[in-house]
């Protein structure tokens, strides 16, 4: 898969991630405390899904675009398809906001979100999309250790993790990510998204992840299609530390709807390793 998000923006695992984000800060803000919230990959936070990338891959034709027409949308997913319409005017969907926009725009006052991406050209562009944001601030650095030293060591948290998975290492870094964020702040929330391809790979995940201290951890399957081919990404999945009360329902809601309406023969799962 290529790196750059604008070829998926918009597909039925930014459906998936989004929707749950969306959830998410919802929950967490319902506490008078500030939160910090600090995004590993944060991409270019807004894709035009008319461009040359989203057009060639198709993807949000099948998703945001499937989305926007769906009757009888679950709460579960309903808060995402508003946003797209607020960010689109009440038009159609040609904007498509990611994390760090959703993140922005939901922020108290005292809130603070960091968004971290290593490639300069996507960090300009997301430092454009994020202009003149109040609590808001990004970095052209790695994501990963980033969070391990910038989490703070009390107060709610909420870490986002999604990286591309070209390079061999980022499940490990995920893992140690992981382990560093809860050895500093045991309050800190943070969700994970994955490609699901193979079991072995996905499975191999979560053993390390509950090794490392990271556990319990929900677990929210959105298989597409069989995991017959590997090379394919069949489905995504969230995985979730320290998730909020409540929050398996909305997943099982999300990822069943999703699966149902968007997939192909696919399975709906949320569990808890532990």
């Amino acid at each position: 898969m290529n790196y750059r998000h604008a070829f998926h923006a918009g597909n039925f695992a930014d459906l998936v991630k989004h929707a749950a984000l969306l959830d998410l800060l919802k929950r967490l803000m319902a506490e008078r405390e500030p939160l910090r919230i600090i995004d590993t990959h944060a991409g270019r936070g807004l894709y035009d899904l008319g461009g040359a990338e989203a057009k060639r891959s198709g993807e949000a034709e099948q998703g945001v675009l499937k989305l926007m027409q769906a009757p009888g949308l679950p709460a579960a997913i309903a808060p995402l398809r508003a946003a797209v319409l607020r960010l689109n005017k009440g038009g159609t969907a040609r904007l498509y906001p990611g994390s760090p926009l959703l993140a922005a725009e939901a922020l108290r006052p005292g809130d603070t979100y960091l968004g971290c991406e290593l490639r300069s050209e996507e960090h300009g562009a997301l430092k454009v999309a994020l202009k003149d944001r109040a609590g808001v601030s990004t970095l052209c650095a790695d994501g990963f250790q980033t969070a391990a030293d910038q989490v703070p060591a009390s107060g709610p948290a909420l870490v986002l993790i999604d990286p591309p998975f070209e390079r061999g290492d980022d499940y490990d870094n995920i893992v140690q990510t992981l382990a560093a964020v809860a050895r500093r702040n045991s309050r800190a929330v943070v969700m994970i998204w994955l490609p699901l391809k193979d079991l072995e790979t996905f499975d191999g995940f979560l053993r390390e992840a509950e090794e490392a201290g990271a556990g319990p951890l929900l677990v929210a399957e959105a298989r597409m299609r069989p995991l017959t081919d590997p090379m394919k990404m069949n489905g995504c999945a969230l995985v979730v530390a320290r998730a909020p009360d409540g929050f398996a329902q909305v997943l099982d809601s999300l990822c069943a709807w999703t699966v149902q309406t968007l997939g192909q023969k696919g399975v709906a799962k949320v569990w808890t390793a532990r």
